[in-house]
């Protein structure tokens, strides 16, 4: 993902001397351009902090289009409940693969500014920004962020996506056997799914395995799912973008079947570049007792899996639900002008050295 706002993708552990991708597609295509008998242990450790900073990335677009929605039990309500669950537990699997791996999770660093690219590079051309839910944020954002892989081979102008990266991750796992320890990894139930240590290879392989088919769904049919009844999150985006479930005609995948109706939503506009402008003071409150929140879990988050274990991991939850207070009362609040509300920025509170998006947030959260 050119990470924006993280530093830690950029620093890629590569083999002294070796070949760079051209183009280089960020740190993924620097990750790929290796060659697969030097992909050990650190570079499985880069790829990892990669996986990290793609699966935190989704979810504030996505809480931001749930939380839009007025009524939570709407058919896309629902829809996209689970799937913010499915991220957040996505999260999970790649930072106990990482403490298996010796490695530490930087979950902090890894919040990117919005809007902005997916982190290393993945999906090039994709932005993601913040919303409330519409149709465009669930076709150019949501369905782009998950589309499946097509079967073509890719180009040298066609970036890598999230599951021919993952298909890497575990080809490296297969070649190298890494030992894995279960110090320091966490065991939750996180919505539908349980995340729990990961012992052995086998382990590894179910989990990226549920990390693809979850998103972008299998190669082979939208109807294999993992291990439950719930559509891939593709497939999910794109039941709310055209009104319709799936359904096989003629032995076709189309979306014509029963209805879901798009719902009555909050109209939070996009979060423009560098926040919103010359907020009055009662947002600006908002916004920063949002970051302040927002800040609390991510460090939690980090502490969790730097020996805070469930506790640190518990609070992070906590701090979660505290998140969508603030969220809903700005996006009820309509900006000067118009058109639309407010709607969080996502921003943690800037830790040194800070960019000068940074230095901006930071002058804005001295000034409440």
């Amino acid at each position: 993902m050119p990470v924006a706002g993280a530093n830690t993708a950029q620093a890629v552990e590569l083999p002294a001397g070796g070949p760079l991708p051209t183009p280089d597609h960020g740190s993924v295509g620097r990750l790929l351009a290796v060659p697969e008998d030097l992909r050990g242990s650190a570079w499985i450790r880069s790829a990892l902090q990669v996986a990290v900073e793609l699966e935190l990335a989704t979810i504030p677009a996505y809480l931001c289009g749930w939380w839009s929605v007025k009524d939570r039990g709407s058919e896309a309500a629902r829809l996209i409940r689970r799937i913010v669950g499915d991220e957040m537990f996505h999260l999970g699997v790649v930072s106990n693969l990482l403490v298996a791996m010796g490695g530490q999770p930087q979950i902090r660093d890894a919040a990117p500014s919005y809007p902005g690219p997916l982190p290393g590079g993945v999906r090039d051309g994709v932005t993601v920004y913040l919303s409330g839910l519409t149709k465009s944020l669930v076709h150019d954002v949501m369905m782009a962020i998950e589309a499946p892989e097509t079967p073509l081979a890719q180009s040298e102008d066609t970036s890598p996506t999230v599951g021919a990266f993952y298909n890497e991750l575990q080809k490296a796992f297969r070649s190298t056997a890494p030992e894995l320890s279960t110090r320091g990894q966490l065991s939750e139930h996180i919505g539908s799914d349980v995340l729990k240590p990961i012992e052995n290879l086998d382990d590894v392989e179910w989990a990226l395995e549920m990390v693809k088919e979850q998103g972008e769904g299998t190669a082979s049919s939208p109807s294999d799912t993992f291990e439950d009844d719930h559509p891939a999150h593709y497939y999910a985006f794109g039941e709310i973008y055209h009104g319709r479930r799936l359904r096989k005609v003629g032995g076709k995948w189309e979306f014509t079947g029963s209805p879901v109706p798009f719902p009555d939503v909050r109209p939070m506009a996009r979060v423009p570049e560098g926040g919103w402008p010359d907020p009055s003071t009662h947002v600006r409150q908002l916004l920063n007792r949002f970051d302040a929140a927002y800040h609390s879990v991510l460090n939690s988050l980090d502490h969790a899996w730097d020996g805070g274990g469930p506790r640190a991991l518990n609070t992070a939850v906590h701090a979660m639900r505290g998140l969508e207070a603030p969220a809903i009362e700005l996006m009820e609040t309509a900006i000067p002008g118009g058109p639309g509300t407010y709607g969080p920025e996502f921003c943690p509170l800037p830790s040194p050295p800070a960019t000068q998006r940074g230095h901006q947030r930071r002058d804005r959260h001295a000034g409440a």
